[in-house]
C-alpha cells in the first residue's frame, strides 16, 4: 500500500519537474521572439508561427498550456509589449504595474 503511494508521489513530482522544464522552454521562446522584435520587428509573427507549429503546440501542451488561438494571441501581445520574461515575472515589475493601475484608477475617479 505505502509503496504505491510513494510511487505515485514520486511520479507526480517528476511530472511537475517536467512541466516546469517545458514552461522554461516557453519563456525562452518568448525572450527569443522579443529579441527578434527589437532587432527585426517581427517578434509577434515569430512567436505565433512557433506556437502554431507542431513542436510549439507540443511544448505548450507539456508545459500545461492549452495551445489554442487565444493563447497564441496572448503570446503575440506579450511579445509586442517588449517586456522580457525575467522582468515581467519579477516582483518589482508587478509592484510597478499595480502602482500604475492604482494611479490610473485614482486619476479616473
Amino acid at each position: 500500500m505505502f509503496d504505491f503511494v510513494d510511487g505515485s508521489a514520486q511520479s507526480h513530482e517528476q511530472g511537475q519537474r517536467a512541466r516546469k522544464l517545458f514552461a522554461a522552454v516557453v519563456l525562452a521562446a518568448l525572450d527569443d521572439a522579443i529579441a527578434d522584435d527589437k532587432k527585426y520587428g517581427n517578434g509577434p509573427e515569430q512567436i505565433a508561427r512557433w506556437a502554431r507549429s507542431r513542436d510549439g503546440r507540443e511544448v505548450l501542451s507539456c508545459a500545461g498550456i492549452d495551445p489554442n488561438e487565444r493563447v497564441v494571441q496572448g503570446l503575440m501581445t506579450f511579445v509586442a509589449a517588449g517586456v522580457r520574461t525575467s522582468v515581467a515575472l519579477s516582483r518589482e515589475e508587478s509592484e510597478r504595474r499595480q502602482a500604475a493601475a492604482a494611479a490610473a484608477e485614482a486619476e479616473a475617479a
